[in-house]
């Protein structure tokens, strides 16, 4: 209802009149009126506030909810990838050769220690056992058409980094950081999958605080270690033995080149 400085006029019954101002001729009433109608209780009725609330509680929730499937979403293994075995043109086992036959990561990753790339072993490195063991199984008969062909094997890479990320593993080796810190127990895998997800604040965790991981370089290949009780304190010795500064890991500089 509008509020004016004259009386009420009831003359219609759909609007109640309220007199304000001077005269105004050709008005039954005499003077200027202004109209409130109650249209607007037709418009809203009784329970319009509580719809009201209702909304505005599912609107606040749909759009948290939306953002909760977004995180969700984010960090499973549909996008991620981590934990999910990739199909290779023949199943190499690490569980097989590492964990049953012990042999060591650098003897076929050859360049692991001097280099950016791990490297993928060449077919002539799996013949060298491979000529003589299992040398007629159907399963290696890519290795064997390798062999022959000179083409190499088209392997399914697993850890793939963007472009834009520049990643070597050379010094990370030659800083105290083992395979298992990034691959995980590779010796336990049938077939490869990933065991981290390689997002940016995963590295972050390390780059801020690499003491938490640093080992000594004896146990870097070794995939069985497991940070001791005062790995704290022998981090921040293996941290200065290495000239680890962790200032400088945090530049973006680090890994964007």
């Amino acid at each position: 209802m509008f509020y004016g400085n004259g009386p009420i006029c009831h003359s219609s019954s759909a609007c109640h009149l309220r007199l304000v101002g001077g005269d105004s001729p050709g008005h039954s009433c005499g003077r200027v009126v202004i109209f409130y109608c109650e249209i607007m209780g037709q418009l809203f009725g009784k329970g319009s506030n509580s719809l009201a609330r209702t909304s505005l509680l599912v609107l606040l929730f749909s759009f948290f909810g939306f953002w909760g499937v977004v995180y969700a979403v984010y960090w499973s293994p549909y996008t991620t990838n981590v934990s999910i075995p990739l199909a290779q043109p023949v199943p190499f086992s690490h569980e097989h050769h590492v964990g049953g036959l012990g042999i060591d990561c650098r003897y076929c990753h050859t360049s692991v220690e001097n280099a950016s790339f791990a490297g993928i072993p060449a077919t002539e490195i799996c013949m060298t056992c491979h000529s003589q063991v299992w040398r007629d199984a159907p399963i290696l008969a890519p290795v064997r058409d390798s062999f022959v062909s000179g083409r190499p094997i088209a392997w399914n890479r697993v850890h793939q980094l963007p472009d834009f990320v520049y990643f070597d593993h050379s010094i990370h080796v030659q800083k105290g950081i083992g395979c298992s810190t990034c691959h995980g127990r590779i010796d336990r895998m049938p077939i490869t999958w990933k065991e981290e997800s390689l997002y940016m604040r995963w590295c972050l965790d390390c780059h801020e605080a690499p003491e938490r991981l640093v080992r000594p370089q004896a146990d870097v290949f070794n995939l069985r270690w497991q940070p001791p009780p005062d790995q704290a304190q022998r981090g921040r010795e293996l941290a200065a033995t290495y000239h680890i500064n962790a200032a400088p890991l945090r530049d973006c500089g680090r890994c964007h080149r």
